[in-house]
């Protein structure tokens, strides 16, 4: 058995319709396209969302709110996923390794959710408050870093 002799099971794969092959197939003469009409020509396409001339979906719903296009999504780690983690020294690189960071975005913070039971040593590019004061409760360090290079 190997990977060129797998087929899908009777009745999965529909044949596709063969338009323009003579009265006798069905989907003679108009290609199953009708008589005139916008749809019948060649060249016929349609704008996406488009219903026909009446108002579209996403013209008739009301706007709200208020998207910030500058906004800056951090990857963030809390205190006590710090605290699971092997180690007592703590970067960027050593989380990204560690897999408890994957998408880096503007930067690394460091959230004060949870308890630190041993001093650590963190570098990040930006610390809570209740985090900061946490970590230098616990005798440990925390470094601020400059902007991760994108």
């Amino acid at each position: 058995m190997n990977l060129s002799g797998i087929r899908p099971p009777a009745g999965q794969v529909k044949q596709r319709k063969r338009v323009g092959r003579g009265m006798g197939s069905g989907n003679g003469k108009t290609s199953a396209r009708g008589h005139k009409g916008q749809h019948a020509g060649t060249g016929f396409g349609q704008k996406r969302g488009f219903e026909g001339g009446q108002m579209p979906l996403h013209r008739r719903l009301p706007k709200r709110g208020f998207k910030n296009i500058f906004k800056k999504h951090f990857a963030v780690i809390n205190l006590g996923r710090l605290d699971k983690l092997e180690g007592d020294a703590f970067s960027v690189d050593r989380l990204i390794e560690l897999g408890a960071v994957t998408k880096l975005g503007a930067g690394l913070k460091i959230l004060g959710t949870g308890q630190l039971t041993r001093a650590v040593t963190v570098e990040a590019h930006h610390f809570s408050k209740s985090a900061l004061e946490k970590i230098q409760k616990a005798g440990g360090t925390a470094q601020v870093i400059g902007a991760p290079s994108v």
